[in-house]
């Protein structure tokens, strides 16, 4: 329902500041290196979409949910001496259920979702948090040989530190150890990647939420 949307967004605030004591511990255990790099891929939007708040499974005036199981992923943005950056700015893009992307360069033939955004973007708060609510995307075939596994991709950016272009994964997917990105990475880094969602109840409603910290370096 609309209402759900409208409550979700907000108190997106309030319910990133119920987390505030969980977000300093991540941002006191953070790792100081920087997050891995990985491919932009092909499908960054080409256009952005009128509608690109963090809730990707309502459009703004639908009161239908886009089909998935729904996801929160949220997490700290700190630079490479663990201190929380504010006003980063955190996009993410995905496909949908069906592993396909609202992009002209997705020719796969599966189906979109009309009700999925696909696309959204926020700035972190005074504690470097952010916080999306999306669907868990399909895999889909790269290549005749290369399926790759769900994922997120993420672009996080500000003045004064190093853009980073990363990906997240699903904990326990059976494609992760196939997919020849992830497995490109040192073991390390591709651990950091790979988030474990627990199934939750928020707001009513059942839900897997997953944390995903990254680390940006400062430029000198």
């Amino acid at each position: 329902m609309q209402s759900s949307r409208r409550r979700f967004l907000s108190h997106s605030g309030m319910l990133i500041g119920a987390f505030g004591l969980a977000g300093k511990a991540l941002a006191d255990s953070c790792d100081f290196r920087p997050t891995a790099k990985q491919p932009l891929g092909p499908f960054y939007p080409v256009e952005f979409p009128t509608d690109s708040d963090i809730d990707l499974t309502r459009l703004a005036g639908s009161a239908v949910r886009a089909t998935g199981d729904v996801m929160i992923i949220e997490g700290v943005v700190t630079d490479d001496m663990c201190k929380p950056i504010k006003g980063a700015i955190v996009e993410i893009w995905q496909a949908c259920h069906t592993g396909r992307y609202n992009h002209p360069s997705d020719t796969s033939g599966t189906p979109l979702d009309p009700n999925f955004q696909y696309y959204g973007v926020m700035r972190t708060d005074d504690q470097g948090r952010y916080r999306f609510k999306t669907i868990k995307p399909g895999a889909y075939d790269a290549s005749e040989t290369w399926r790759r596994p769900p994922h997120i991709h993420f672009k996080v950016g500000l003045r004064g530190y190093r853009q980073l272009v990363t990906q997240s994964y699903w904990e326990g997917d059976g494609l992760n150890d196939k997919d020849l990105i992830l497995m490109d990475l040192p073991l390390e880094e591709r651990r950091k990647v790979v988030i474990n969602f627990k199934d939750e109840i928020i707001n009513g409603e059942k839900m897997g939420r997953g944390t995903f910290d990254m680390t940006l370096k400062k430029i000198p």
